[in-house]
């Protein structure tokens, strides 16, 4: 009888494996594209904010599994939370898969930047992480590993150590297409990067198979293979404040890597690298970088952080670039993700020559606009977007993806311009008018009539928007020019 039940057993577990399977295939399959708003926090279906902060993603089945730092009020270790979506857009909480109780060490102790693989010969779940003993204090300089039977459940601290001796801080983990798996970190008080491969189950160092860039002061590293070729991404060691994020490939990860080059702008978009993503499907696969701007670099700390995903481009099999989106659409059933294909123009006003710019930076609703010295960076870059066939636009901020508006609707001379969440107001509609000469245009606004207008004539940086009656003053003539 013992026998007869076994058998059943057996048989009914395949079944159930089988139409998993099924029903993993047919999730993937139907997952519908999403459109995602860059540099916020994602929040899960009960309105709480996603905290996967320098995380890692790992596909299982169906489903996109998301595991990232969860930090408490003073930046110190909480748990790895672990978070499920089908589209990439919509993230169910499914445990906190390490805490500060799953062993003695972890007690105080601060983790950063898990990473999750899984090991198809053990069939284990296996987590890389970074560990000190604080979150201020960083002289451990240790990796740590802890295993789980279940991509979500809980799991099981097995100690942290320096590699073969060496320091460990950023890390990521990487399994190749031959099974082999791949520890990479930051080394030498983090001066070099270190490449490791793994043991057979995953869980410890077999060897040290490449030593990179020597002195160059590289972290957050990301690793993916595509087309035969691995490239490697990391961002210099700066702190929380953002920097040039540099790439290098090679055909081999025991053999030569190329130099190092630069991809997106000076600060990353103002990110840092967290993990590139492989989002594959039925039409190919897409690279998605996913960075976080960190809040400590804003005046806050790492669970007010937010997140930068934009899609990473090949021009050839050996060179990437990469272009900043307020809004990005993924498919994951197509392995599609694309940013907005609009143009971006600047914005110089006449008299001063100085460019329309988001203060600070900022990307809320209600921060100013204001003139400053013009240099390029995508908060003094807009879409200016046809409103129907109105003949009027709407001024789209590339940094935040909000729209120029007259604060209040108020009709009044000396009323700001901000910007505020894109919607149908006709405070936020502009009419472009020919003024002056050379090709200069003025903007009308639509509820008011009047004019957008550098305040007092200024010639300052930091000088306000506002609208005033329109006249032939250069302060209120513009002149558009795509970047």
């Amino acid at each position: 009888m013992s026998r007869k039940r076994t058998g059943a057993t057996a048989v009914f577990a395949a079944l159930s494996a089988l139409l998993l399977s099924l029903l993993g295939a047919m999730g993937t399959a139907h997952a519908a594209p999403v459109s995602i708003d860059n540099a916020t926090q994602f929040t899960d279906p009960q309105g709480n904010p996603v905290h996967a902060h320098g995380g890692g993603v790992l596909k299982v089945g169906a489903y996109y599994y998301w595991f990232g730092e969860n930090r408490d009020a003073d930046n110190s270790f909480r748990y790895v939370s672990a978070y499920r979506s089908t589209d990439l857009k919509t993230w169910e909480f499914r445990n906190h898969v390490l805490k500060q109780e799953s062993d003695p060490e972890l007690a105080g102790a601060n983790i950063e930047r898990p990473k999750v693989i899984h090991n198809a010969a053990t069939g284990q779940f296996v987590m890389w992480m970074h560990k000190e003993g604080s979150a201020t204090d960083y002289s451990e300089a240790r990796a740590a590993v802890a295993v789980s039977d279940t991509v979500d459940g809980d799991y099981s601290w097995r100690g942290s150590f320096r590699p073969l001796g060496h320091m460990s801080r950023d890390i990521t983990a990487f399994v190749d297409t031959d099974g082999t798996g791949y520890m990479i970190s930051a080394a030498n008080e983090n001066a070099d990067l270190h490449i490791y491969r793994l043991t057979a189950d995953y869980t410890a160092i077999d060897a040290q198979v490449n030593k990179l860039w020597a002195g160059q002061w590289r972290e957050a590293p990301a690793m993916f293979k595509r087309n035969g070729v691995y490239f490697l991404l990391t961002s210099g060691a700066t702190g929380w404040a953002p920097n040039q994020q540099k790439y290098a490939t090679a055909t081999s990860i025991t053999g030569t890597w190329s130099g190092l080059k630069d991809v997106g702008n000076s600060t990353a978009y103002r990110s840092q690298t967290a993990y590139v993503l492989p989002v594959q499907g039925t039409n190919g696969t897409s690279f998605l970088y996913m960075g976080d701007r960190w809040g400590n670099s804003m005046g806050g700390m790492v669970n007010d952080s937010r997140y930068v995903w934009l899609p990473l481009k090949f021009p050839t099999r050996t060179t990437m670039t990469m272009d900043y989106s307020p809004r990005i659409t993924i498919d994951a059933a197509a392995g599609k993700v694309t940013g907005m294909n609009v143009i971006w123009e600047a914005l110089s006003v006449r008299h001063s020559g100085k460019c329309a710019d988001v203060s600070n930076f900022d990307s809320a609703d209600g921060a100013r606009i204001v003139q400053w010295g013009c240099g390029g960076d995508i908060n003094q870059q807009y879409w200016f977007k046809n409103v129907g066939t109105s003949g009027y636009v709407q001024i789209m901020a590339r940094n935040s993806g909000k729209c120029l508006e007259v604060e209040g609707a108020s009709t009044q001379d000396g009323a700001e311009v901000v910007q505020r969440t894109c919607g149908s107001a006709k405070s936020q509609h502009w009419k472009i008018e020919p003024s002056g000469d050379a090709g200069y245009g003025r903007l009308v606004a639509r509820h008011s009539g009047k004019c957008l207008d550098v305040a007092e004539y200024s010639y300052g940086d930091g000088a306000g928007l506002d609208q005033w009656t329109c006249d032939d003053g250069q302060n209120q003539q513009w002149d558009r020019v795509t970047v």
